[in-house]
């Protein structure tokens, strides 16, 4: 999805001192990843209102800040500490949060109010509502190029562009299925996953994956993660050709994907229970370095970029119910009062 306006659509290194600083990078980000471990579990109080609802992690990791999307609550922690910091109260169910630091402002999608919040990011207090007006109002990212706010509204199929400046709707665009995770490549363009065409929009095909719902980039060389959950893998993609250069088994249910730039790792998260750790070894190819088994429902997933640590969220689970005819595959139900966060490293 080429984005023009709101439409749609040398310096050499001495071979010596080159060949040092790849061998320190890889060499330390492989020998990392086979010591990621649980470095602590954090319990969270229960959302108000009730309910055990969880989904995306955004980490400001210059502020030193980890905002949960928890139920009708987005708690906000300190990312050293682990201590509550703030909460931001009055959702409905709140889904992602994207921070627009320049104006000191974050973006909450909220929804079964088919709304998007606005909280001020130094007192985390409620300051305004966008209105889309579209079911589903889910993921949601900043775009730094064409400084505006994007939500990705599975139900609806499509996204709506926002000027946070302003906090107004621009325009829905079509995206044509269900729509998931997005990335900006912070030159213009965005990609987001189709889970129904089993695309990536700027259309792609992301077989041998299919439903794909996480994404991140190697921004530098252009290198998408697409990772979907029937068939269950994980793909490394061309950015401009949309050619898939490897794909990878994964677990079920995949809901999250992350990459950091500075140790070539990328991670998957799935709500079976497993982190699925890989190294870029090239810009074409990926190494399997390390799989973690977490916590069942442990499926969302936030990247602290200065510590390297991986956040996840879930709930503990009672037995899982006998199917039916009408649920044939149904969910474990969530223990009230279980929710709490996991901080994975090394």
């Amino acid at each position: 999805m080429k984005l023009s306006g709101l439409g749609r659509r040398a310096t050499c290194l001495p071979l010596l001192g080159l060949f040092i600083l790849l061998l320190g990078a890889y060499g330390f980000t492989i020998s990392a990843a086979d010591r990621y471990h649980l470095l602590k579990k954090v319990p969270l109080a229960s959302a108000r209102g009730g309910g055990d609802y969880f989904d995306y992690i955004t980490v400001d990791s210059e502020a030193r800040r980890v905002y949960v999307s928890h139920g009708t609550e987005v708690q906000v922690l300190d990312a050293d500490k682990y201590t509550l910091l703030g909460t931001v109260t009055g959702l409905k169910k709140c889904h992602g949060i994207a921070l627009v630091k320049e104006i000191g402002k974050g973006f909450i999608t909220d929804g079964e109010a088919k709304n998007v919040v606005i909280l001020d990011l130094a007192t985390f207090k409620v300051t305004g509502k966008v209105q889309t007006n579209q079911p589903d109002t889910d993921s949601i990212i900043y775009d730094p190029v064409s400084k505006h706010i994007f939500t990705f509204n599975g139900d609806s199929h499509n996204a709506t562009v926002i000027d946070p400046v302003k906090q107004t709707v621009l325009k829905n665009l079509d995206l044509v299925g269900g729509v998931e995770f997005p990335v900006a490549d912070e030159r213009g363009m965005i990609y987001d996953n189709n889970k129904e065409k089993n695309d990536v929009v700027l259309i792609w095909p992301v077989a041998p994956a299919g439903q794909p719902v996480a994404m991140d980039m190697d921004r530098k060389n252009r290198r998408l993660f697409s990772a979907g959950r029937d068939p269950k893998m994980l793909v490394l993609m061309d950015a401009d050709k949309g050619t898939v250069l490897q794909s990878f088994p994964i677990t079920d249910g995949v809901d999250a994907v992350a990459f950091d730039p500075s140790t070539a790792l990328v991670f998957a998260s799935t709500e079976e229970g497993m982190i699925h750790i890989f190294h870029e070894d090239t810009p074409n190819k990926l190494s399997k370095v390390q799989e973690i088994k977490t916590e069942y429902g442990a499926k969302t997933m936030g990247l602290d970029s200065k510590t390297h640590n991986i956040y996840l969220t879930t709930t503990k689970f009672g037995p899982k119910p006998a199917p039916t005819a009408q649920e044939p595959d149904p969910d474990p139900p969530v223990i009230p009062g279980t929710f709490h966060l996991l901080i994975y490293g090394y």
